[in-house]
């Protein structure tokens, strides 16, 4: 898949199907469409293409007004929203800077700068509640129409839904906020997972007898946080069981190393010795969140830190022994 940061590329293609999106999260509804997309390029022999945004448009809006409730929660970073969409099989993706030029840009010059001259779009799919440009004044008939006049095919995709309930990145945020991980796996199709480079932390996991692998969120509003059960793929052959805080670690000192930035700390219940004492750092792996414990919580104290660390891999282990 190749990966664009705007629409001016010699290697961008000439011509392609197209959809347009925040996609955050890939959930089922998203795959559905993807797929419908790629059958559509096939049956054209262009490539599909998926646009989307980073920043998150409400994340701009929020900024701009400084009203930091208006941002959504973050199911995913770029990195994960990036990898899923090479699993579901897309041609190219383009990530169009959400600024203000884009945001005060009418429906109509929207559709002619950018799908037009820029992406040469021949097909576009878009879900049943999409609207684009300046103040959202866009929607489908605006779209059909100019479709119409420009030469590209337009069609709408209904709403995906598992078990009654709509499949939308709002379902899967609120399931994640819940801590329901069950949920959000199958509204994801698979468990909900975080991805990334193993950073150095501060390193006091390993003076308390618990070292860790740490993981920057690149999102200050992670709509999941707490401390988990989950599973580590890409630090061994097979993957290894484990419990994690995602968060800002409200024990800790704010200005700690990372900054006070959102970290997924991971502690490996069998640390694979493989890799020594250091072989964590620089690799990239999946960290998959199976079963929330509890929230973050603030402890009096490193003693009472480690009594709560051995508390959450005990309770760790009693759930794992329920799943083999």
């Amino acid at each position: 898949m190749l990966v664009f940061r705007g629409f001016k590329h010699p290697g961008l293609a000439s011509a392609c199907a197209l959809t347009i999106g925040n996609f955050d999260g890939v959930h089922r509804g998203h795959q559905a469409m993807l797929a419908l997309l790629r059958s559509e390029a096939q049956q054209r022999n262009i490539p599909s293409c998926v646009l989307t945004f980073e920043p998150h448009p409400r994340d701009y809006f929020a900024a701009l007004h400084h009203s930091p409730d208006l941002a959504p929660a973050r199911i995913g970073t770029l990195r994960d929203k990036l990898i899923d969409l090479a699993h579901c099989g897309v041609d190219q993706v383009v990530v169009l800077p959400f600024n203000a030029l884009l945001a005060a840009q009418a429906p109509e010059p929207f559709i002619k700068d950018v799908l037009v001259q820029g992406l040469g779009a021949k097909y576009v799919l878009v879900g049943d509640d999409f609207r684009f440009g300046a103040k959202r004044a866009g929607d489908y008939a605006f779209l059909d129409a100019a479709g119409l006049a420009h030469g590209f095919d337009v069609a709408r995709m209904n709403s995906y839904e598992v078990h009654g309930l709509r499949v939308s990145s709002s379902a899967v945020r609120d399931a994640l906020v819940a801590g329901e991980m069950g949920d959000a796996a199958r509204l994801l199709g698979r468990p909900f997972c975080i991805s990334g480079h193993v950073v150095h932390g501060r390193k006091l996991g390993r003076t308390l007898g618990f070292r860790t692998i740490n993981l920057r969120f690149a999102h200050w509003k992670p709509a999941a946080s707490g401390i988990f059960v989950v599973m580590v793929h890409g630090l061994a052959d097979k993957p290894v069981a484990g419990v994690a805080n995602l968060g800002v670690r409200p024990s800790l000192d704010a200005h700690d190393v990372n900054g006070g930035r959102v970290l997924l700390e991971t502690h490996c219940l069998d640390w694979p010795v493989t890799l020594g004492d250091d072989g964590g750092y620089g690799k990239i792996v999946r960290v998959e969140l199976l079963h929330k414990l509890h929230d973050e919580l603030k402890y009096d104290g490193l003693e009472a830190l480690t009594q709560g660390i051995h508390r959450d891999c005990d309770d760790a282990r009693a759930w794992l022994s329920t799943r083999i």
